[in-house]
């Protein structure tokens, strides 16, 4: 992998420091002891697991939360005493491992707490859970009217610890993210009822985090706001600071006659002669197909619309009106004064696609 833009075809910068400043803001937002988990889903929203996880650990992050085992185990070898929880089912053959590295596991059904015990009898190592319940996201975990009694059926099986409950809000509206917390009070209340209060208690997410702070309980799962997305209505949103800046390289520039159609598109032909940049990234390295005749990019500090199909490796821009633009001239795709929000929109991408997307050929650069 290139870690030198020079030698690098496109790349994706990472400001450490504005990373740490969100962590920052996030933290000054906990309550009454609530702790925060940092989620590195997704390579760290694309911004890198092992380098993020690692940023994150030398400034007081002691927990964190991942999507599948593959991330949870990537994570396991840069940070092997950090807690890690695993958000997905685990449904692969990996769970002995899993069990022996003391990941936490998620279990949305009694079938798969019964699974996560068989393989901590077979390794002999007691298994960490985590039982979700599925309060009205519709994607995974217990339903709310069975889900005390299905928890506790996991408490009773050997070999497992359920050390904690969660759900994770719909955002829909707030009725619904109340209704949400409701069903969840129910849960817990009746787990104690029956003599059963689990250690740790996580619902909220980043935008949670400010929308409905009484609801922290024991750990919030932060993970948006570390990347520069702050939620909308955040009222300390300009706190923020955005953390990417991806970018690519001038291949050629030439001369194109009215007429002629860029790339493979056929059905919008130059209006006048036009002055082409090829840039050097594509679809493939994460800069969507949808920004095609409608996206721009920064040029010498200027504006340069896309034209032509978003390539797999290429792409085509209009550098009619900047001067003296050469091949191995910087062009930004995102950041600079091309905003996350701007280019989201334009996209019509959520803001945390526009960075996971961002695919593994594309170097990593930490500022």
């Amino acid at each position: 992998m290139l870690h030198d833009k020079t030698r690098a075809r496109c790349w994706l910068e990472v400001d450490t420091k504005a990373v740490l400043n969100n962590l920052h803001v996030a933290t000054s937002l906990l309550q009454n002891g609530a702790q925060l988990i940092a989620v590195l889903k997704a390579d760290a929203y694309g911004l890198g697991i092992a380098k993020i996880g690692k940023l994150l650990w030398e400034n007081g992050v002691t927990r964190f939360a991942v999507a599948c085992l593959e991330e949870a185990f990537e994570l396991r070898e840069t940070l092997p005493e950090a807690w890690i929880l695993c958000m997905g089912e685990t449904l692969d053959g990996a769970l002995e491992e899993a069990v022996q590295a003391e990941i936490r596991l998620t279990a949305g059904a009694c079938e798969s707490a019964r699974r996560i015990s068989d393989a901590a009898a077979r390794t002999g190592k007691t298994a960490y859970i985590h039982c979700k319940v599925d309060t009205g996201l519709h994607r995974i975990g217990m339903l709310p009217e069975t889900a005390a009694a299905d928890i506790l059926q996991c408490v009773s099986l050997p070999g497992v610890s359920v050390e904690g409950v969660y759900t994770h809000l719909a955002l829909h509206d707030r009725r619904q993210d109340e209704l949400q917390h409701g069903a969840l009070e129910n849960v817990l209340q009746a787990l104690h009822a029956s003599g059963f209060t689990p250690s740790i208690v996580h619902m909220l997410d980043s935008i949670g985090l400010v929308r409905y702070p009484a609801w922290q309980y024991q750990a919030v799962r932060v993970g948006a706001i570390l990347y520069g997305n702050a939620p909308r209505g955040f009222a300390q949103r300009d706190q923020i600071q955005p953390t990417v800046r991806f970018a690519a390289r001038v291949a050629r520039v030439t001369d194109v006659k009215a007429g002629q159609c860029i790339g493979y598109d056929d059905d919008h032909p130059l209006k006048q002669d036009t002055k082409v940049a090829t840039l050097t990234v594509g679809y493939a390295d994460g800069y969507p197909r949808a920004f095609s005749f409608c996206g721009e990019v920064e040029i010498h500090g200027k504006r340069a619309k896309n034209i032509g199909l978003i390539c797999m490796d290429q792409m085509m821009v209009d550098v009619s009106d900047i001067p003296d633009v050469m091949p191995g001239d910087e062009a930004v795709l995102l950041g600079g004064g091309i905003s996350l929000n701007e280019y989201s929109d334009i996209g019509h991408l959520n803001h945390n696609e526009c960075t996971a997307i961002i695919g593994k050929r594309v170097p990593r650069l930490y500022l």
